[in-house]
């Protein structure tokens, strides 16, 4: 099989899948969810053969930039349509799909960075794995406090549109995002100390700003969850530490990556 068939066939079939939930939002219609899930399944099915020839063109394990980029996506995106057996979770595929059409083909077309491939032992591919389960949840947990932001402003404004009208009620919307939240913070500590474990020197040159904004983020998904819990922090609060808990994720993983690979040619 040619490698570009697969990231096509996920590309049109994430839109596809987009097209339709976008055209019943608009009807103030929700979207068939065993259509959903079989669009998103297909869609991932090649999302995952075009993986296969990006992540594996040789020897050791090619997790470059956007490689790294269509892997969470793809990660996101299962998550989430395993979610939807037991949550209503279907609205935030509508976000979902475009970010894995997108991630495929930047994937696909983009050239590759400086990226050297890696060939390691089990545990700092565990540790791997980890991290890019932990970087889904919380993705996901993100798109969900923006879902919720949004669904609390046009209530509050009484101008909801189309698509507010078929989320889940506003507490039904908050116990997702704390499920997502603790789901993902409790995978982060697993990859955290799973890289204390695993890797030789996690303070080494190329490491110490991931490691350090890391930990960051860890501690403000920590003490969010502490707010919930114990002062029953939500609405607007919540939200803000949810973003800016995301955004160390981000600037840890992809910020080091964008510099090294495409900046300092590392």
């Amino acid at each position: 099989m040619h490698p570009l068939l697969p990231s096509l066939a996920a590309a049109g079939l994430y839109a596809g899948a987009t097209l339709y939930q976008g055209l019943r939002f608009g009807r103030r219609q929700a979207p068939d969810k065993r259509l959903l899930g079989l669009l998103g399944a297909l869609a991932l099915l090649a999302h995952a053969f075009s993986l296969h020839f990006q992540l594996l063109p040789g020897s050791g394990l090619s997790l470059d930039f956007f490689n790294a980029a269509s892997l969470i996506a793809s990660a996101v995106i299962a998550l989430t349509l395993l979610s939807l057996t037991r949550l209503p979770a279907e609205n935030l595929l509508l976000l979902l799909f475009p970010l894995g059409a997108l991630t495929v083909l930047l994937a696909q077309f983009v050239p590759a960075g400086t990226s050297t491939p890696i060939v390691e032992q089990p545990g700092i591919l565990a540790h791997i794995l980890l991290s890019i389960l932990a970087y889904g949840l919380l993705t996901i947990a993100m798109f969900q406090a923006l879902l919720l932001s949004l669904q609390d402003h046009q209530l509050k404004h009484k101008h909801p549109s189309g698509l507010i009208r078929n989320f889940p009620p506003l507490q039904t919307m908050e116990s997702l995002l704390f499920g997502f939240l603790w789901g993902g913070w409790l995978l982060l500590s697993l990859s955290l100390l799973s890289g204390w474990l695993f890797v030789e020197d996690l303070l080494a040159q190329h490491l110490a700003h991931k490691t350090l904004l890391s930990c960051l983020a860890w501690l403000v998904f920590a003490v969010l969850l502490w707010g919930r819990h114990q002062l029953g922090w939500r609405g607007h609060k919540a939200i803000r530490w949810t973003l800016a808990g995301f955004c160390l994720l981000m600037l840890a993983y992809f910020g080091s990556k964008l510099v090294r690979e495409f900046i300092l040619h590392i």
